[in-house]
């Protein structure tokens, strides 16, 4: 084509083109030749990302959750109360592991072993790639603890909260609610008593009538998890203990770090709150009392007796002594002396005919000498009690007792042996009775003829014109039912599965409208880029035309 240089005039668009080069007109006809290529779409491929959702759909409430709970019996509450908000909210419990999306484990700090088998079950809960969700009083009291790190953790006083920790979890986050509950500045015992829960044993509640305790053991670390004392009000135990009978149970247990301990930071007492339970016990079930430590207990003897011989009342007290040298029991500043404990356990025994006295033995606490650990199997002779705990000593990472100098544990374990062959030489049975499986029997009370006992039990045979008592409340739940749905928690629920289900419809809304936006910006920027093109084309023919008519 030839050049024009740029002095040069030029009288027509013409002079740019040469006699070679092709005519609009020319170009025009030979696009009819053009044979446009179909693309093949991967049909297969497509119609897979049509019915898959987004990769961030995880719908929470939905999932199966497999929970494993260690410890005390207040720990065994909380499980409970985590159970049941969790399954009136949508999600599944499941009794089996390896078929859950999610683990919650629900730990003990008590001793080394507990927290073994917690650390293990994280360990595998990794292997398995499950969500994690953690509880109870190890991480409570050592959330910084690398095996922790990056796991979601829901604290003791937080529990009503554990449906937002699984929630988030869910979605792939890490959440740590280790917070106190605190009512102007006061701390409480911990979430409410009416939530939902799901009780292991249809027919027995549990209910933490406090957290914390008011002493300082230096072998504990149950203390750097729950904390100084926090009682619930009398009311609001009475309440719980008044519904839990509504829904068929017809046993109440009371539990916390230290039972007797009650009331006092809150003006009140043990007495009072028994007395007041008693008012609302149903003819045919029972109270149990849990833990009480000797010092908080001693003030109260007169009137823990009377309550003790109530017939709703189990005759039955745990009262650890620890060791019955007074030299160890001052190094774990226990606040009592062997005396005290003597005195609150023939005092019981005196005024309560055939009452049960368990108590707890630690075994080779630092500095424990030979005359201390015999001055306890002394003891445990003495009293024979029926029901023993023997602990072996574990030291605890922050408790004063890790700092102090060992007894070797080879001493320990055979100071854990011999109390255990003592605990075994005699046989005062444990007031347990043993009767042919009868479904009819389940929360009832039967007359039985006593024929055989031994270490742990009673065997017994239902006398054949015996009456069978019935508590006068109502059929039990079915197990893994949950209790305590009250009208402001249906309310509550009502409104978070209509945000689920309409979070599930419009993800899948979502996702369809997600795939059709995007094609349709594809073919609005295929249209556009056409459109463009076309109208530079046209432009350039405009202009042609004007100056060939021109």
């Amino acid at each position: 084509m030839p050049s024009a240089s740029c002095d040069t005039l030029l009288d027509d668009i013409e002079d740019i083109v040469s006699q070679e080069d092709s005519k609009p007109q020319d170009r025009h006809f030979a696009r009819k030749q053009v044979v446009p290529k179909v693309r093949r779409r991967n049909t297969q491929k497509y119609l897979q990302d049509e019915n898959s959702p987004p990769s961030d759909s995880t719908i929470p409430g939905i999932q199966k959750i497999w929970i494993r709970t260690w410890g005390c019996s207040h720990n065994n509450s909380d499980g409970e109360y985590m159970a049941g908000q969790l399954a009136a909210y949508g999600y599944k419990i499941t009794e089996n592991a390896s078929d859950a999306d999610l683990w919650l484990l629900n730990s003990c700090t008590v001793k080394n072993p507990a927290e073994d088998h917690f650390r293990n079950s994280i360990k595998k809960a990794q292997e398995e790639n499950k969500k994690i969700v953690l509880a109870g009083c190890v991480p409570q009291a050592q959330p910084r603890q690398d095996y922790l790190k990056g796991l979601s953790i829901i604290g003791v006083q937080q529990i009503d909260r554990v449906v937002e920790v699984v929630e988030e979890t869910i979605k792939g986050h890490s959440v740590r609610l280790l917070g106190q509950k605190k009512d102007n500045g006061k701390r409480l015992g911990g979430a409410r008593l009416d939530l939902p829960k799901i009780r292991k044993n249809p027919l027995i509640e549990i209910i933490s009538i406090n957290t914390g305790c008011l002493n300082a053991c230096t072998y504990c670390k149950t203390k750097h998890a729950r904390g100084n004392l926090a009682s619930y009000p009398i009311d609001e135990l009475v309440d719980r203990a008044k519904q839990s009978f509504q829904e068929g149970v017809c046993e109440i247990w009371l539990t916390s770090e230290d039972t007797g301990a009650y009331g006092r930071d809150i003006g009140t007492s043990l007495p009072a709150l028994l007395w007041k339970l008693v008012e609302v016990i149903p003819e045919g079930a029972m109270l149990r009392l849990g833990m009480t430590n000797p010092p908080y207990i001693l003030e109260h003897l007169e009137e823990m007796a009377k309550i003790l011989n109530h017939p709703r009342v189990y005759a039955f007290l745990h009262i650890p002594v620890q060791s019955a040298s007074d030299t160890v029991l001052m190094d774990m500043k226990r606040e009592y002396c062997v005396a005290d404990f003597k005195r609150v356990v023939d005092f019981l025994k005196d005024k309560v005919p055939g009452i049960t006295i368990a108590t707890d033995i630690i075994c080779g606490f630092p500095g424990e000498t030979d005359q201390d650990f015999q001055e306890t199997v002394k003891l445990v002779e003495e009293y024979k009690f029926p029901s023993l705990f023997i602990n072996q000593f574990y030291p605890r990472p922050g408790t004063p007792a890790a700092k102090m100098e060992q007894v070797p544990a080879q001493v320990k374990k055979q100071r854990t042996k011999d109390l255990s062959r003592v605990f075994h030489s005699y046989n005062p049975y444990d007031h347990k009775v043993l009767v042919p499986k009868n479904p009819t029997f389940m929360g009832k009370m039967v007359e039985v003829d006593i024929y055989e006992s031994g270490k742990h039990f009673m065997k017994g045979q239902p006398v054949s014109d015996a009456k069978v008592y019935t508590p006068s409340i109502s059929k039990p739940l079915a197990k893994g039912e949950v209790s305590g749905l009250t009208e402001e928690f249906r309310n509550r629920l009502g409104n978070h599965l209509n945000s689920i289900s309409h979070t599930s419809t419009g993800t899948q809304r979502n996702a369809a409208s997600s795939r059709m936006a995007l094609q349709l910006q594809r073919l609005h920027q295929d249209c556009a880029l056409r459109l463009s093109v076309g109208l530079a084309l046209l432009a350039l023919l405009f202009a042609f035309l004007v100056k060939v008519y021109n």
